[in-house]
């Protein structure tokens, strides 16, 4: 059986990324339901909305979900607690120390996996105590690595320096991108953009849309001196870059970006002055669909590459 399946008890090594503005329990319990390891996003969630979205989960389905929590949140103690006492059995860790919270989270019998940028700290996260890593490359939507290492070259790399299963992220959003991570290693794919434009996520419609226009170069990685980001080039992007031109200030970036400029763009929908996260992924995204829908297609996909390359 997969290491990922059988890890989490789900049918398909397909887990949804936990995005901020876009993973509510409403996708996370519909990837569940299809076969695939839904993750409520608790990065754009206060405790009281955190709570609320675990409990409406565990209403929408039976089946295995999990949590993803940024570990600079400001309420971490508060987070961990609600997870513990929710009886929260799987929880993706990112953006920090694994070490902090991995050993209270598995004397409750919860599943730890920590998403990390490169071997070094796969390595860091296997010391911790982990029972998995997602190794996400360059390509990925949202907050990135800083070495800007492709998914295609940190995957074997990381593949080969650690001993716990591996989950590849970072351009991968189909059946035939999926074997290719697997042939290099990983043992199950973490997807966020794909499940952006699908009917179940909390992004704003407009948001939706606009992902499944977007074209090859119309992401780029940025806020490096902050934290890197990838972004659609709209026209706060375009503020940002005068900003680099002039010569930028982690001062001047901050109070450019303001506060909730991610919930405003992906959320709110303000597709020209808000935040607009993507993985590079999306140039080949044309519709938003249904996860079932979605899920079965990268599945066909999956096998049906599978049968090509035997035959080659």
């Amino acid at each position: 059986m997969n290491k990922i399946c059988e890890l989490f008890g789900i049918q398909h090594p397909i887990i949804q990324g936990g995005m901020i503005w876009n993973s509510g329990y409403k996708l996370a319990s519909a990837v569940s339901n299809a076969g695939g390891l839904g993750l409520i996003g608790a990065g754009s969630m206060y405790p009281d909305v955190f709570l609320e979205h675990i409990r409406k989960c565990k209403a929408a389905t039976d089946k295995p979900f999990g949590v993803n929590i940024p570990l600079l949140y400001p309420n971490m103690p508060e987070m961990i607690d609600i997870v513990i006492q929710e009886g929260v059995k799987i929880v993706f860790t990112s953006a920090g120390n694994p070490k902090t919270w991995t050993d209270l989270l598995k004397s409750h019998g919860i599943t730890v996996v920590h998403v990390v940028s490169s071997a070094k700290f796969a390595l860091k996260a296997q010391e911790a105590g982990v029972d998995a890593v997602v190794a996400e490359g360059f390509e990925a939507g949202g907050h990135n690595g800083r070495e800007e290492t492709t998914t295609m070259t940190l995957i074997p790399n990381v593949c080969r320096t650690v001993n716990i299963p591996v989950i590849a992220a970072g351009g991968i959003g189909s059946g035939k991108t999926m074997l290719a991570a697997m042939v290099l290693g990983a043992q199950g794919v973490q997807m966020g953009t794909r499940f952006v434009a699908s009917l179940e996520s909390s992004a704003h419609a407009d948001f939706k849309e606009l992902v499944t226009t977007l074209k090859e170069g119309d992401t780029t990685l940025s806020l490096k001196e902050l934290a890197p980001v990838r972004l659609i080039k709209n026209e706060f992007y375009q503020g940002l870059e005068q900003i680099y031109k002039e010569g930028p200030t982690v001062e001047k970036l901050q109070e450019y970006l303001g506060r909730a400029r991610a919930k405003r763009g992906m959320f709110e929908g303000d597709l020209k002055q808000g935040e607009l996260e993507v993985g590079q992924i999306s140039s080949i995204i044309d519709k938003v669909d249904s996860v079932d829908n979605i899920i079965n297609d990268i599945i066909t996909e999956f096998n049906d590459a599978k049968v090509l390359i035997a035959t080659l």
